[in-house]
């Protein structure tokens, strides 16, 4: 093997098998550094709410309230800065919120490691076998803080402990290491001191040589002696989330990591609400600069009052512009986020995920960890012919049972677990652990399981053996064991070939076999030794499959999520087999067709930039399989190239390209720290009982619990029932307001050119706004019904241009009709002579036809009632804005606003063109709906009403 051997990479180190003197490990921790990996460093509240200014609709509010002070609007100005403060308050206050969250999440999770230290140095950095040391200077072994590890520390190893640093391994036994988060494989790998004959694992390979330990890996069976090599940013758990090109490469990459250092930017592209908002920004940017100079031209032409029409064509402008659109906005998706955390447990580190949780149609999801419980449990014990049989399994429980007993030390694994945990019967009801009957067996001696030779022998006295017989029972890897047992060459390729067959349905496949040998005497010793040399002339017992342990809450989460229209596709390291027996145990649909699992070849046959072909061969396949980081990425990518909202849930070092890549990247509690830090969402802990919210999905401030699992998997239908009903709220009330606010402005600029005074003072059009805008609010309090949460919910700027500007028009009738009715009910010829009543009847009409509009352009999305019959929130809002708009005028706010008591008669024609709009807008929006079912839109997930 090439590469340093063993003594000079502990001579290169400076270290030595006892480890390092106390003063060394501190010189080196002064210049190394701790060990802990590179995390984001945390924003500050002052500094999240100067970003919330980049915000699109901030900017757009923000630009205008510049504009209006530079034409003198004071007033209106000042509103539009305070409102502009309280946005980015409301965003910078529950992101900060998240943050805290995650920080304390990060210290309920101490991390130490057993290290070899010395009180005081030696002479010999390598001992030779003639120096004797110093008494004082014999290492001790300390349970120190994982950040305190130096390059050259000594560490122990034993099963359940995680990896603390990269480390090459010194001395091992029986050691098993699961290195799932670096890699997605979910089988255990086994690790040994190097040899010359051991395989190489260069730095670009995903999976280590069998001599190097990496951190974020854990021990799983076993125990062993490394010494450390790297810590800290140095270690592969640290430069493969922080390498530049380690998903998309150059200067792409490059952004995309310090994108995600700064708080997750932009990346390749932007994300689904960012895509959104820039949009709807647009099309107002665009009325905004086209209102201004028209107004101007119009009323210059006609009427010649040039510039002094200046402030009323800025409150034009500001009038299409709902001051309260950021903040709104933000309150929609503050509140899913607290009731989240309230009720469910999930941290939402991104405001704006919560939107992307609700408009995802595509969830891609890793397999270890995530859709199983990273444990294997046993499926099936078979004879020689392939039949159940329970003489396996049995055997194979006394093999692991006297194999742990006997052990020095106890090196248990998860196979071993899970044998000695399996039922008797495959139909039993619950587990009857065989350990109950062990104690009719007299275990000899045992010879743990060697990564080698890939088995492991126990010899016991089984009960009625004859005198002087005892039984070595072994099990291990399938070949290894057929090679030790007298077998004619045609039933030894029967047996293996049997056994590809159950492993190509993702099964793992253990042979176990038997043999009686004499009794040997115990004159010389308690226990006589046995050798490896003694196990040969087996006879063959049969087989012990394993699946991989299904997570209980993966098959009900994956139900609901396909209800909600959400397609799941699995990326994973795993074989093909053993991803598909997964997606049979779930119950994912029917039987996989063989072009919906695809591996990373399939990927890699296509080029890079053809995104197209990829995203095609996604929406055909249900698993990859055998992926690595950058295969993982490459599909998420192309999914959401491609018109696809596309989620990301994972747990591992691994999952780190993918989790960046998504639109919004989902972890688990227990996920690896780095993975946590990279996510959106961050689920809560699996438990099995529901502490507070086990009730109807629709509903995340639900208090029931009904015992059902709780955490994890469980509570993505939560989450994605909150961001749906936040973007429902938010769909809802930009598609109001902003058809309200055309037909305003529309019916503004057609007053502008037929009346010989301004249609509206700015100061009516501020108060007119800031009425409407305030009444606005109650849509974050609404609660959508659940019907509505079953699409995606999707902010789409060009649909929403064609609703607001079919709904604008409307309502830019009425109010034209709204001119009729003054002229037939002011006193003067044309009914236009009095400039404060039409004022009023203008004010008291807009008012009046926008609280319609709240109630009947929500549609079928929400509940005309609520759970208690009372009225919503936003039938309330609606009912106070309809009263402010009728007795405004009326009280003694109303001269100083330059408005005056309406007639009798006004109102009287008011309500039949009420009436009439009201009857329109109905059936418009019935019509609409109509079609959107013909067509499976949806309805409010392609923007428009419900």
């Amino acid at each position: 093997m090439s590469g340093p051997t063993t003594l000079q990479v502990l001579r290169s180190l400076e270290t030595g098998p006892r480890g390092l003197t106390e003063d060394e490990a501190a010189a080196r921790l002064a210049r190394h550094g701790p060990n802990v990996p590179p995390t984001r460093r945390g924003v500050s509240w002052p500094r999240r709410f100067v970003r919330g200014l980049r915000d699109p609709f901030t900017a757009v509010l923000f630009c205008l309230g510049l504009v209006s002070a530079g034409t003198a609007a004071w007033g209106t100005a000042s509103v539009i800065t305070v409102l502009v403060a309280v946005s980015c308050a409301l965003r910078a206050t529950g992101e900060h919120r998240a943050d805290r969250a995650m920080t304390a999440l990060r210290g309920l999770v101490p991390t130490t490691a057993t290290v070899l230290r010395r009180p005081t140095p030696d002479e010999r950095v390598i001992p030779d076998e003639r120096a004797i040391p110093d008494e004082r200077a014999i290492p001790a072994p300390r349970e120190l803080p994982a950040e305190e590890l130096v390059p050259g520390d000594i560490i122990r190893l034993a099963a359940g402990d995680v990896i603390p640093a990269d480390a090459r391994v010194l001395t091992a036994t029986a050691l098993f290491v699961n290195e799932a988060p670096l890699t997605g494989e979910s089988s255990p790998t086994g690790k040994d001191p190097w040899t010359p004959s051991g395989a190489v694992g260069g730095p670009a390979e995903p999976r280590p040589a069998p001599h190097l330990c990496f951190q974020g890996s854990s021990v799983t069976a076993g125990s062993g002696t490394a010494v450390v090599t790297a810590t800290g940013r140095h270690t592969r758990f640290a430069t493969t989330y922080t390498a530049p090109e380690a998903v998309f490469g150059g200067g792409r990459g490059r952004r995309r990591r310090r994108g995600w250092a700064q708080g997750r930017g932009q990346g390749l592209r932007p994300r689904a609400f960012d895509r959104s908002v820039h949009g709807i920004s647009w099309i107002l940017v665009r009325f905004m600069l086209l209102t201004p100079p028209l107004v101007l031209v119009a009323d210059a032409a006609l009427r010649g009052r040039g510039l002094d029409t200046l402030p009323f064509a800025v409150a034009v402008a500001v009038g299409l512009t709902p001051e309260m659109l950021p903040v709104v906005v933000t309150a929609c998706l503050a509140r899913g986020a607290a009731r989240l955390a309230r009720s469910h447990g999930v941290i939402v580190r991104r405001l704006p995920a919560l939107h992307d949780l609700g408009a995802m149609d595509v969830l891609c999801v890793d397999k270890t960890g995530t859709l199983t419980q990273d444990r294997p449990v046993v499926d099936r014990s078979l004879d020689t012919a392939g039949r159940d049989a329970p003489e396996a399994l049995h055997w194979a429980a006394v093999n692991a049972w006297w194999t742990l007993q006997l052990a020095d030390p106890p090196a248990p694994d998860a196979l071993d677990e899970a044998i000695l945990t399996a039922p008797e019967s495959p139909d039993g009801p619950a587990p009857s652990p065989y350990y109950d009957h062990y104690d009719d067996y007299d275990g000899i001696a045992a010879l743990p399981f060697d990564p080698v030779r890939r088995l492991a022998t126990a010899v016991v006295a089984r009960p009625g053996a004859p005198l002087g017989v005892h039984t070595l029972v072994v099990k291990g890897a399938v070949e290894n064991v057929l090679e030790l047992c007298a077998l004619p060459d045609e039933e030894r390729a029967r047996l293996q070939a049997l056994a590809s067959h159950h492993a190509a349905e993702g099964l793992r496949v253990l042979a176990v076999a038997t043999a009686d040998r004499p009794a040997r005497s115990r004159r010389d010793a308690p226990r006589p030794a046995w050798s490896p040399a003694d196990v040969r002339g087996l006879d063959f017992t049969g087989f012990v499959t394993f699946r991989d342990a299904p997570d209980p809450a993966a098959d009900p989460a994956l139900r609901a999520l396909a209800d909600r229209g959400v397609t799941v596709k699995i990326l994973t390291g795993d074989h093909p087999g053993t991803a598909a027996r997964v997606c049979r145990d779930l119950g994912m649909g029917p039987p996989l067709a063989p072009d919906a699992i695809r591996t990373a070849a399939d990927i890699d046959a296509l080029p890079p930039t053809d995104t197209a072909a990829l995203a095609e061969l996604a929406h055909r396949t249900t698993v990859f399989a055998g992926c690595t980081p950058e295969h993982k990425a490459r599909v998420v990518a192309a999914l959401r190239a491609h018109g696809h909202t596309t989620g990301f849930l994972g747990d591992g070092v691994n999952d780190l390209p993918a989790l960046h890549a998504a639109d919004v990247g989902l972890a688990p509690h227990d996920a690896v720290p780095v993975a946590r830090e990279a996510a959106d969402v961050v689920l809560p802990q699996h438990t099995t009982t529901t502490p507070s919210a086990a009730g109807n999905a629709s509903d995340v401030s639900s208090d029931d619990s009904s015992g059902a699992p709780f955490g994890g998997l469980a509570t993505i239908d939560h989450a994605v029932a909150a961001g749906r009903s936040s973007g429902t709220n938010i769909a809802t009330y930009l598609r109001v307001t902003l058809s309200s606010n055309l037909g305003n402005v529309i019916a503004m600029l057609t007053a502008g050119l037929l009346l010989p005074f301004l249609p509206m003072l700015p100061a009516q059009v501020l108060i007119q706004n800031l009425c409407f805008d305030a009444a606005q609010l109650a849509f974050a309090h609404e609660r959508p019904d659940p019907t509505a949460l079953r699409r995606p919910v999707t902010l789409r700027p060009r649909a929403f241009l064609r609703l607001i500007t079919g709904f604008g028009v409307l309502n830019a009738v009425a109010d034209l009709a709204t001119f009729a009715v003054l002229a037939l009910a002011a006193p003067g010829p044309t009914g236009t002579e009095d400039e404060s009543l039409f004022h009023a009847g203008w004010f008291t009409e807009n008012l009046l036809t926008q609280a319609l509009a709240m109630l009947l352009l929500r549609g079928t999305a929400y509940a005309t009632t609520a759970p208690h019959g009372t009225a919503t929130p936003v039938a309330r809002a609606a009912m106070v804005l309809a009263a402010a708009g009728i007795l405004l005028p009326l009280s003694p706010l109303g001269p100083p606003l330059g408005m005056t008591p309406l007639p009798p008669l006004y109102y009287a024609l008011l309500t039949l063109v009420l009436t009439l709009y009201a009857a329109t807008l109905t059936t418009v929006v019935q019509l609409r709906n109509k079609a959107s079912v013909a067509r499976g839109s949806g309805g409010s997930g392609r923007g428009g009403p419900r």
